[in-house]
């Protein structure tokens, strides 16, 4: 439920309506848009039968939340929401793009790359140092020596640094190194995870699932929020379909339906996606046009010799190229651009 307050109600009418929501065990949730307030009510909202709530001073009206995610959910917050993470935002006006290696294999691999998206453009370096592979015999990762390297080249570079975690103990390692925490495709569903990574405080990528809907996306997000830490926001990385030409289905419009059903800011990773490096740059267009708020792409020194995710990874040269043919498109949907 959602009491939408009027234009001129009082701070001591919109105290009284959240004085009366305690008052019945519930939790209140103020969002403070630029038109109206809006109180949003978590909870059993039966216990408030009786209290004629939609006729207290400086109420409008109250609308029912039919979706099980709320603190998420536009109704509850109209505005779209801006994340700060490190030197930066992510959120409406403003194109973010994160690059970097699949997967952390050395100091000097690192190192290279971080220089080079940065000269490009970039505001992000990714970097994978825990990764949940398919095969128990693929590279697992460098764990906390790879999060070592995050932060050398933070410091280096100025970038903002993000890193997939995959258990508690790899978000009490990541927060001594990282800007930003990635919940990966695998482990969206992954409750106690999402439940951590929400107390943890740090802003959180979460990324869709392989099989997931929109939906159950969102309601992930919700265990995030849940906990205290608003700062989501999510990646559409492409969907599992019946179709082999790619490797994954990306869901394009999930752009406009996340925008129309939550506040959270949305990106897109195309590589992902695709599993095809020639098919990076159009989808990555396609995003942008789409009202994407960022772009995740990875890039590699040297593609043929990488670890992991070789053959969606840019080359250096073809990122910086294509950072050069986006701007037009950021111009056209009104993104303001960095690079």
């Amino acid at each position: 439920m959602i009491i939408i307050m009027k234009p001129n109600a009082s701070e001591e009418a919109v105290k009284k309506v959240t004085d009366l929501i305690e008052s019945k065990g519930l939790t209140p949730h103020l969002s403070q848009g630029s038109q109206v307030t809006i109180v949003g009510v978590v909870g059993d909202k039966s216990r408030l039968a009786g209290s004629n709530i939609e006729i207290s001073e400086g109420v409008d009206k109250v609308v029912s939340v039919t979706e099980s995610y709320k603190l998420v959910n536009k109704k509850f917050h109209p505005d779209d929401s801006v994340v700060p993470v490190g030197n930066t935002h992510i959120g409406p006006g403003n194109l973010t793009v994160m690059a970097g290696p699949c997967a952390i294999e050395s100091r000097e691999q690192l190192m290279e790359t971080a220089f080079a998206v940065k000269k490009a453009g970039a505001t992000f370096l990714r970097g994978g140092a825990y990764k949940p592979r398919t095969s128990p015999y693929s590279f697992q990762g460098l764990e906390e020596e790879g999060l070592k390297y995050m932060k050398e080249a933070r410091e280096a570079t100025g970038l903002n640094v993000i890193c997939e975690v995959t258990s508690a103990h790899a978000i009490e390692a990541a927060s001594k190194y990282v800007d930003m925490l990635q919940i990966g495709a695998r482990n969206m569903q992954n409750f106690e995870l999402l439940k951590e990574a929400g107390k943890s405080g740090m802003p959180v990528l979460l990324k869709r699932g392989l099989c997931a809907t929109v939906d159950e996306w969102l309601n992930a997000a919700e265990y995030i929020i849940s906990e205290g830490n608003p700062h989501i926001v999510l990646c559409e990385r492409g969907i599992r379909t019946y179709e082999t030409s790619t490797r994954n289905t990306l869901d394009i419009s999930a752009v406009p339906v996340i925008r129309q059903k939550s506040h959270l800011p949305v990106i897109v990773d195309p590589s992902h996606a695709t599993g095809v490096r020639a098919y990076v740059g159009p989808l990555a267009k396609a995003a942008v046009a789409a009202g994407a708020d960022g772009l995740m792409i990875e890039v590699h020194p040297n593609p043929a010799c990488a670890l992991s995710d070789g053959p969606q990874s840019l080359t250096f040269d073809a990122f910086e190229k294509l950072m050069d043919e986006l701007k037009p498109y950021c111009e056209l949907s009104g993104r303001r651009i960095s690079f």
